[in-house]
């Protein structure tokens, strides 16, 4: 492919990714004035922490040549505070984890091997040892409490707390689902960035299945079929992933620190 072939395939999914993302963002109320400050900091950001010369401090000079910014603005932009881009995810996924414990750790399940109705309160089999488990150091009223926002669990005449959805959706929350918003779509992203850049046989699972001439009648069948697979499928995979989860798994031994996952999503678009 020439380097003008390149550019051209670029813009296009440049444009491909951004007609959703606008609709949300004026949707939302967030000015082109905003989007373009926030792009401007990411830019700087990432040129500053990515394409450094090895051995050498990144200079506001090589910023201003691979950004396009003048000097003026990345002296601006260098003085900015950094983007807190991990304490607004954090809640969710400690809620996330919650549930996932919930569903695959034996402990926390009934004698029927599904996840238990649990008190709130106790050293062991309760929901307070659940997220002490899974969700480290956040308080399990916190967590409690947005489950129960999100409709996720209910409690019984005895007090008990009752599972009654195998995932983690927002309802309601338009600041929750924003949040899925952030990071949902960068990890499938980052996974397309990966796999455009790495060796042929270091390329991470990345797959769909679409089909272009489906009738209005079958939509909501398939939608809701790929919906029941799509849970199991997941599930299953869950189970790995939390055996080599620290959190899950504290026998587990071995340097460094990842986040692993894999997601799977249904789409439909009107092609006429």
């Amino acid at each position: 492919m020439t380097a003008n072939a390149l550019t051209t395939t670029i813009h296009t999914a440049i444009s491909k990714i951004l007609t959703p993302l606008v609709r949300i963002l004026l949707r939302n109320g967030v000015s082109f004035e905003v989007f373009q400050e926030i792009s401007k900091h990411i830019y700087f950001d990432v040129a500053m922490k990515d394409f450094a010369i090895p051995g050498k401090k990144q200079t506001n000079t090589r910023i201003s040549t691979i950004t396009g910014f003048s000097r003026k603005e990345v002296l601006r932009l260098r003085k900015l505070p950094p983007l807190d881009m991990q304490s607004s995810t954090e809640r969710y996924h400690r809620a996330a984890r919650v549930i996932n414990a919930w569903i695959e750790d034996p402990e926390f399940h009934n004698k029927r091997g599904q996840p238990a109705a649990l008190p709130f309160e106790g050293e062991h089999m309760s929901f307070m040892a659940l997220v002490k488990r899974s969700s480290g150091d956040i308080t399990a009223r916190t967590i409690l409490d947005e489950l129960v926002h999100n409709e996720t669990v209910t409690f019984l005449k005895d007090g008990r707390i009752r599972l009654i959805t195998e995932a983690y959706i927002p309802k309601g929350s338009d600041q929750e689902k924003a949040r899925i918003l952030g990071t949902d779509v960068s990890d499938q992203i980052n996974t397309i960035d990966h796999n455009m850049t790495c060796a042929d046989d270091e390329r991470w699972f990345q797959r769909k299945v679409c089909y272009d001439n489906v009738p209005s009648e079958m939509v909501t069948l398939l939608r809701e079929k790929s919906s029941k697979k799509a849970q199991a499928a997941l599930i299953s995979i869950n189970r790995d992933l939390a055996r080599g989860d620290r959190d899950n798994n504290p026998k587990l031994t071995g340097e460094g620190k990842y986040r692993v996952g894999i997601g799977i999503y249904f789409f439909q678009e009107k092609t006429e």
